[in-house]
């Protein structure tokens, strides 16, 4: 059994891991406010975005870009998982690298080859000790993500798109439903799907009514330019959808870290009370044996 300066220590100690993982929770619930009203404020404008590019498609007949090219046999892939710079944050990361590694096994499994792009750290450094080469690596912006980062993540993609060394992009990352949920979701984000230059019955009748546009430059032209603006909107809500994912699931495992920290706390300090009550009782035995010697 423990002795009671042992158990002293230990309650000591528990209490100032208390206080971090505390500190810790408050923190990642201020980050995580941020997180949500970025994610907010990015909604109107991927919104615009979309029907920008689906009143330019409806101007041209037809649309031949590098970024909209659907390939008939898809020879390789590109994986994106987003992952965060720390860890301390529950299965945050677990969860993307596995879903990662189960979409390399599934794309191999048919014949493909897999390309890598890590994003935060913990995800580079999983892939390097799994020893997968890497197409390209970004840290250190993952708890508050700039537009300018979404940026070189989709210039990367586009390249690698473009030279054909692969035939499709996948995001892998968590997105936001609450702080105590996060869920998975995998994203081809390259080629752009067509769809978003479709348009439904009531817009065409809009349109009509309206009249024709006259586009200055062309069509093609608008369109070359806002097809990489979009890219780089949808890797940036993706970057946002897992910041926020990251506080979240950091603030839970804080709280429940608190949580089991103040539990451990009355168990030891429980035992302390007995292992002290166990030598009081052991000196007055002592004291009284004593006494009983000398009579």
């Amino acid at each position: 059994m423990a002795s009671v300066q042992d158990l002293r220590r230990r309650i000591h100690s528990v209490r100032n891991t208390r206080k971090i993982t505390r500190a810790m929770e408050l923190v990642a619930a201020a980050k995580l406010r941020r997180a949500e009203l970025r994610i907010k404020a990015l909604r109107p404008y991927a919104e615009t975005m979309n029907e920008l590019i689906a009143g330019v498609g409806r101007a041209s007949s037809s649309l031949r870009l590098p970024l909209l090219e659907q390939r008939d046999e898809v020879q390789a892939v590109a994986i994106v998982p987003l992952t965060g710079d720390r860890g301390l944050a529950g299965a945050f990361n677990a969860q993307i690298i596995r879903r990662a590694f189960a979409v390399e096994r599934a794309l191999q499994a048919e014949g493909k080859t897999v390309r890598w792009v890590a994003v935060g750290k913990k995800g580079r450094s999983t892939l390097t000790f799994r020893r997968r080469e890497l197409a390209g690596a970004y840290i250190g912006f993952t708890d508050r993500p700039a537009y300018e980062d979404a940026q070189a993540i989709a210039h990367r993609a586009a390249e690698l798109f473009i030279a054909g060394d692969v035939d499709r992009v996948t995001l892998v990352y968590n997105t936001f439903v609450s702080a105590l949920t996060q869920r998975v979701t995998e994203q081809d984000v390259l080629p752009i799907s067509a769809d978003i230059l479709e348009t439904d019955e009531e817009e065409r009748a809009a349109d009509v009514l309206r009249g024709d546009f006259i586009f200055e430059p062309e069509p093609e032209q608008i369109m070359e330019r806002l097809l990489p603006v979009y890219l780089e909107t949808q890797v940036y809500r993706a970057l946002l959808e897992s910041t926020a994912s990251e506080q979240g699931a950091r603030m839970t495992a804080m709280r429940n870290a608190t949580k089991n920290a103040g539990e451990l706390i009355d168990t030891l300090t429980l035992h302390m009370n007995r292992a002290r009550q166990a030598e009081i009782t052991q000196e007055i035995l002592e004291v009284v044996a004593g006494a009983e010697a000398l009579l």
